[in-house]
């Protein structure tokens, strides 16, 4: 509310500040805070800066994010899937924020419960990953262990009952 007041509701530092309080929010375990705080900010940011300035981008994967962590993975899937290209166009396709992009999309596509697309995305994704940050960056790792994770859940979604393959 300072900030609003001294500044402007629609200054960059106070729309910076309403995004830190929403990671804070999420972090302290309200997710579905946080997803209400970034859907608040969210039209802000885009008015301020643009539709596809990387602080819009950022506060878009933020809503994703923290939707998908308040409970609903498909619409946390929806939301990367409708991003990723954006984020490829303005950034890059090998950029750190679009490869971050693409990881949420494999989570998401994986929780909202295919564990098969999830596996394969991970898979194509460490590949990039490897090349471009190296096979020992943290981000690598991190797709490395979630790879891992994918394939065990997909093995154990190829052998419910009723599944071909």
């Amino acid at each position: 509310p300072i900030r609003e007041r001294v500044l402007g509701a629609e200054h960059r530092d106070t729309l910076i500040t309403r995004a830190n309080l929403g990671v804070t929010t999420g972090k302290a375990g309200d997710e579905a805070g946080a997803r209400d705080l970034f859907a608040e900010l969210l039209p802000l940011v885009e008015r301020v800066f643009g539709a596809e300035h990387p602080e819009t981008l950022l506060s878009r994967g933020n809503l994703a994010s923290w939707t998908g962590d308040a409970g609903d993975a498909v619409r946390a899937r929806d939301m990367f899937a409708e991003l990723l290209p954006i984020h490829e166009r303005v950034l890059g396709a090998e950029h750190p924020h679009a490869l971050t992009t693409r990881a949420n999309l494999a989570r998401w596509t994986g929780e909202a419960g295919d564990a098969v697309r999830a596996r394969d995305m991970c898979a194509e994704l460490l590949l990039v990953r490897a090349r471009v940050l190296g096979s020992e960056h943290p981000d690598t790792v991190k797709t490395r262990r979630d790879l891992a994770s994918w394939i065990e859940r997909a093995a154990v979604e190829d052998e419910s009952p009723g599944r071909e393959g």
